[in-house]
């Protein structure tokens, strides 16, 4: 697929999980739901049109947005500086029609930092010149787009729902990844994190040759990845025979 055509199809997978995950309702624990393929759809946009053409050997599958990265930039682990300043992305952001008093949404002027997002770019950044370098063969996509805060204005998962709410909601999810996958044609999924690599496992068992890896999860929830997570992640992907 040429890389005009591979945006094209990227955009219009990721228009429709955004109407379509925007139809869903979510009762308690979630209090307030947040879709910023809605109200930053120009950021993202503008990060498929730069980066997400021709075909990509690797593509990065996370799970959700958090509260001051993809929520607040429309990004994949799109903490602030680093989307600013390695992507070159930047631009207003629109708020959502709701949104927690504790968790606004104040996009590039949001002046908290997303540590997973830190972690995940800054990794990436000290292991290639640019990032124009590193989407030559790789990609980074979320596996759902929604920001789920709780009455507490705590981030809350969609692994830590109900079933019945999650099954509509995961199947959006698996059909965008799969158009993705078609799009891009990756030789390697990588999870990062258990839940983005059984859901990747999952969505995508039919798909011959392509393989499916994980790395540790960047979240400062994780006392592994606070012992040093950018040198353990390059560990598991050089294991995995997908980095030298």
């Amino acid at each position: 697929m040429k890389a005009h055509e591979s945006i094209e199809e990227l955009l219009k997978a990721a228009a429709r999980l955004r109407d379509e995950v925007d139809r869903l309702e979510f009762g308690p624990p979630v209090a307030v739901t947040c879709n910023p393929l809605a109200y930053a759809w120009s950021i993202h946009e503008a990060y498929l049109r730069r980066y997400g053409g021709g075909r990509k050997q690797v593509v990065f599958v996370g799970m959700n947005p958090g509260p001051f990265g993809m929520a607040q930039t429309g990004v994949p682990f799109g903490e602030v500086a680093a989307v600013r300043d390695w992507l070159g992305l930047a631009g207003p952001v629109t708020r959502p029609p709701r949104e927690h008093p504790k968790r606004p949404i104040e996009g590039f002027n949001c002046p908290r930092s997303e540590v997973s997002g830190r972690r995940l770019w800054g990794l990436f950044a000290t292991r290639f010149a640019n990032a124009e370098s590193f989407f030559r063969d790789h990609y980074v996509v979320n596996y759902c787009p929604l920001l789920f805060v709780s009455e507490t204005g705590a981030n809350l998962t969609p692994d830590k729902m109900r079933e019945t709410e999650t099954r509509p909601l995961f199947a959006s999810c698996d059909h965008h990844l799969q158009a993705v996958v078609q799009a891009l044609n990756p030789r390697w999924i990588v999870g990062v994190g258990g839940f983005a690599a059984d859901r990747a496992a999952e969505a995508l068992s039919g798909i011959a040759d392509l393989k499916i890896g994980r790395v540790l999860h960047p979240s400062p929830a994780s006392p592994a990845a606070n012992r040093g997570w950018a040198e353990a992640a390059t560990r598991e992907m050089v294991a995995a025979g997908i980095w030298r």
